[in-house]
């Protein structure tokens, strides 16, 4: 099957070094997705374009005629973590995998849904809303003996980076993450499966259920860190709004009242996930984005 990877794909690989396992991965992509395409007994429709920043995915059709989506995951991406969580799940509140047993390492197969239409199409009240209960369902005790990453390990990983940055002007917000990270894994009151990158933009439309959630990178701990990335959806619009910051306080407490979270604790991780993306987006040279998420940040 002779392809080109979707240019958004190639753009967000490209802004972080991978390394030899993405370089691999991506010389090696058609090969790859052939061999999937056979093994399974697919017939291809065509590669969803713009896609996604993470993974190549191709709308396909089962042997039977079933619409179905083939995913093809690199290792930086964790599509082992993706693939274990959305089994875990079971279809419930999330995508449903297909043919787990049969389907090779970095590659899913998944229920076809309306990849065009996520929750971000209604009013915003309506989608924080849909969003806001899809994520509810996910939030289930992991597995025994599960090997998700935790909380504490992911944002240590994302902590040690925002230190390295050099930006005398960012550094009042990265203190202030940092020490509210801090504070947070101090007292940590629970332990969920969370979806780890939940936003409006990952929740699609679906037949068997209205919406359902995609394209997680699952990571185990309190719910108020998978709340905190929703809070800053449409950031665009909210800084637009000269009411922008009395806008995100209210969506703040509306969201930890709805999903009983203490809204201290999803201040404090909307803080430090809002500084993180904009100190990344400033290493990648994406300045209009890191502004946007940092002026933000400053009104948590």
């Amino acid at each position: 099957m002779a392809f080109e990877p979707p240019p958004r794909l190639l753009r967000a690989l490209g802004e972080t070094p991978g390394g030899a396992d993405t370089d691999d991965w991506l010389r090696n992509l058609p090969g790859r997705a052939d061999e999937a395409v056979a093994g399974l007994g697919l017939t291809v429709e065509r590669v969803q374009v713009p896609g996604g920043r993470s993974s190549l995915v191709l709308l396909v059709r089962r042997a039977d005629g079933t619409p179905a989506v083939l995913k093809l995951v690199p290792p930086r991406s964790r599509p082992a973590g993706e693939r274990a969580a959305l089994a875990h799940w079971g279809g419930l509140g999330a995508v449903r995998l297909l043919d787990a047993d049969a389907v090779p390492d970095g590659v899913l197969l998944l229920e076809r849904l309306q990849r065009d239409v996520s929750v971000r199409s209604l009013p915003e009240a309506k989608s924080m809303l849909e969003a806001a209960g899809t994520l509810r369902r996910l939030w289930v005790a992991p597995p025994e003996g599960h090997r998700f990453e935790t909380v504490a390990e992911r944002t240590g990983r994302q902590a040690e980076a925002m230190r390295a940055c050099a930006d005398p002007d960012v550094t009042p917000l990265v203190d202030a993450a940092l020490a509210a990270r801090a504070e947070l894994l101090a007292d940590a009151p629970e332990d969920r499966l969370l979806h780890g990158t939940f936003r409006q933009s990952k929740v699609l439309a679906a037949e068997r259920v209205p919406w359902l959630a995609v394209g997680p990178d699952p990571v185990v701990g309190e719910c108020a860190f998978d709340l905190a990335r929703l809070v800053r959806d449409r950031v665009e619009d909210l800084i637009a709004t000269p009411s922008g910051a009395a806008v995100t306080r209210r969506r703040v407490k509306r969201l930890a009242e709805s999903l009983d979270v203490e809204q201290e604790r999803l201040r404090g991780w909307t803080l430090f996930r809002a500084v993180e993306s904009g100190v990344r987006a400033l290493r990648v040279g994406r300045a209009q984005d890191a502004e946007l998420l940092l002026e933000f940040a400053g009104w948590l």
